[in-house]
């Protein structure tokens, strides 16, 4: 199939993160991109979430938690004890 060029305008300070990301996993930049241009025309989408909607600093955080793996989880001795945790919200 021929092959033909594309060009991308972006920042300079994103271009280098995605250069220095794209290295760290193995790929190009070209590749990234042909990826994520497959990836719209397999799927008829783009392959994320867009949204205008900013989380506030609770969910931020909690993003945060998840991304550095804190407080993902915590024991339970049965499944009474963690139905009764799961349903403890609703007895408010």
């Amino acid at each position: 199939m021929a092959q033909t060029n594309v060009n991308i305008r972006m920042d300079e300070a994103t271009k280098n993160a995605f250069d220095k990301f794209c290295q760290e996993i193995g790929l190009s930049v070209s590749a990234a991109f042909n990826i994520f241009a497959k990836t719209v025309v397999r799927e008829q989408r783009i392959p994320f979430e867009l949204t205008t909607e900013a989380p506030n600093d609770k969910t931020r955080r909690a993003i945060e938690n998840v991304r550095n793996d804190i407080g993902l989880s915590r024991e339970f001795h049965s499944v009474t004890e963690l139905m009764e945790d799961l349903y403890a919200d609703d007895q408010v």
